[in-house]
């Protein structure tokens, strides 16, 4: 048992080193007093065994993440790849998702052509029941552009849905489903390619498939969310739901009551009823899942209805009364002060109405858009849209508040017959960088007709609004092209599909992939007003230390 003097001298150090000091001073001059140093403690020891020993855990384990544990490999990223195809067609669909699982996204795209360009992939057109030439849908790395698998889905054209979860434990975790026009109803494997279910096409020679292929809700409760199929005969709009699991239709079609054109989307209102919404005229027209799905199997379902919602609707015809000059070309789906907004553009206005109400927020009239309009940010976390007013060289690039209409920016930018649409990628600080194709040599000039120019890709933004950059310049035609982030924060790329739309006749079909930040040293300065404190060189790299993020 320790002595209470030690127990004491533990507790109060500083009282005990005053007593020996008092004790010191006490002593007569001349004396010396030989005082032998206090036995040390038990819990002193303890105490410094402790320390030693914890510093040692600490160590070792450093020493052993550091050089004994192997860092995990990240795959090596080529800034650009391409892929060529001869003797082929391309057509407009690009799509990314994570194929190998390396944590970089990949390239799904379709082609037309004789039969695969790669010996290791054996499937034909014949295999597959086409006569060739017939379409392949292809994966390919994002890293580095190889072929992770390739297989022939339809003779022609084909509507493709990719991302579509599937049930646990069907191998399968995500899958494309692609509709051929004319072809097969199948299901691919995104990982493999493979084949998880196919079907032969229900539609007769008469009827016209509208575009897009929409992801309902589980209206069989099989775990998986299920398809619908819009088509157009005579004039009367049908609706085809199957199985996203199998593929088996659910019921027979059902009719929406409606005529209408491609361009519908799915809308969900506050209550959470979804409704299939379909531009027709210059309005849209709608028809709720639950009453489709009720018409088609006479069977009750757990989907929602939005009576109030449907209440603002024409019971007979299912459409919103006349709110566009001109025919609706699209809707879509905005983000809201609740919920979401509506779209509504035509021809010769924009129009967002309020997603619960039906009434007009705001009118952007006088205007000539042609192009479906892009989502992004001007200011920090406060959604705007870009419009591309006007074709040719009487072309505008519009950015709009998405609450107010206001515009926030805009810039002259003539365009070239068949520039893809804009593009935009949200930044480390809360904007978005945007893309434009255009040529803005022709902006101010005498010129009216671009004449033999390349197809440029302009990057701006907001924090820079007097300057765009140049980053390349395109001389063959091009299909389609996205801007994606295929590493979170790190990665920005574009890709892009060029070569014929049409088999008359086939050519070069390439994909290809750049990495913006690798095009930015090398790429124009364009100033857009005189003056700036910023040299061309400041400018550049103040684009290079952009940094994106994902959308939440």
């Amino acid at each position: 048992m320790m002595d209470s003097k030690d127990l004491e001298a533990e507790i109060h150090p500083l009282k005990n080193e005053n007593r020996k000091v008092q004790e010191h001073l006490g002593n007569p001059a001349g004396k010396e007093t030989s005082v032998k140093p206090p036995p040390q403690s038990r819990l002193s020891r303890c105490r410094m065994v402790a320390f030693f020993l914890s510093l040692f855990i600490c160590l070792f384990v450093v020493f052993v993440v550091s050089f004994i544990i192997p860092c995990p490999d990240r795959p090596a990223s080529q800034g650009v790849w391409r892929i060529d195809y001869e003797a082929a067609v391309a057509y407009d669909f690009l799509a990314t998702e994570d194929v190998n699982k390396d944590r970089i996204q990949d390239v799904l795209f379709l082609y037309k052509n004789t039969n695969s360009s790669r010996s290791n992939f054996s499937l034909s057109c014949a295999d597959e029941g086409f006569s060739s030439p017939c379409t392949f849908v292809a994966a390919v790395s994002g890293a580095n552009g190889t072929v992770l698998w390739e297989r022939p889905v339809a003779q022609n054209r084909a509507l493709v849905e990719c991302g579509v979860p599937q049930l646990r434990g069907s191998g399968a975790s995500s899958a494309c489903i692609i509709l051929g026009r004319p072809g097969p109803f199948i299901a691919v494997d995104s990982v493999t390619g493979e084949t998880l279910w196919s079907h032969p096409s229900s539609f007769g020679g008469n009827v016209s498939v509208l575009s897009p292929l929409l992801q309902v809700p589980d209206i069989d409760a099989d775990g998986v969310p299920d398809l619908l199929v819009l088509t157009q005969e005579e004039n009367q709009v049908n609706g085809y739901v199957y199985s996203g699991s199998t593929g088996q239709q659910v019921g027979p079609p059902g009719s929406l009551g409606v005529d209408g054109t491609s361009g519908s989307i799915l809308y969900v209102t506050s209550a959470g009823a979804h409704y299939v919404l379909i531009p027709c005229g210059t309005s849209f027209c709608s028809h709720s899942v639950k009453g489709l799905y009720e018409k088609a199997t006479g069977r009750d379902s757990s989907l929602k209805s939005d009576p109030l919602w449907e209440g603002r609707l024409n019971a007979t015809s299912h459409r919103l009364q006349e709110h566009s000059s001109g025919a609706v070309r699209y809707l879509m789906n905005v983000p809201g002060k609740v919920g979401e907004d509506l779209l509504l553009v035509s021809a010769e206005a924009c129009v967002l109405l309020d997603g619960q109400e039906l009434v007009p927020r705001w009118t952007l009239g006088a205007a000539q858009v042609l192009r479906k309009p892009i989502l992004g940010y001007y200011k920090p976390d406060t959604p705007a849209m870009v419009i591309e007013n006007g074709t040719g060289s009487e072309r505008q690039i519009l950015l709009l508040d998405l609450s107010s209409g206001a515009v926030l920016w805009s810039q002259a930018l003539p365009g070239l017959p068949r520039d893809p649409r804009s593009a935009s990628l949200p930044t480390a600080d809360h904007r978005s960088a945007f893309f434009f194709w255009g040529l803005h040599e022709l902006a101010g000039a005498n010129q009216t007709e671009p004449g033999s120019a390349g197809h440029r890709l302009y990057m701006f933004h907001p924090t820079l609004p007097r300057v765009l950059l140049e980053l390349a310049n395109i001389s063959t035609p091009i299909v389609t092209f996205q801007v994606v982030l295929l590493e979170p924060s790190r990665h920005a790329a574009y890709i892009l599909l060029t070569g014929p739309a049409s088999p008359d006749p086939p050519g070069l079909v390439s994909v290809a992939k750049h990495k913006v930040r690798d095009l930015i040293p090398s790429s124009k300065v364009v100033r857009l007003a005189e003056g700036g404190p910023d040299s061309d060189q400041a400018v550049r790299d103040r684009f290079s230390r952009l940094r994106y993020r994902n959308e939440a």
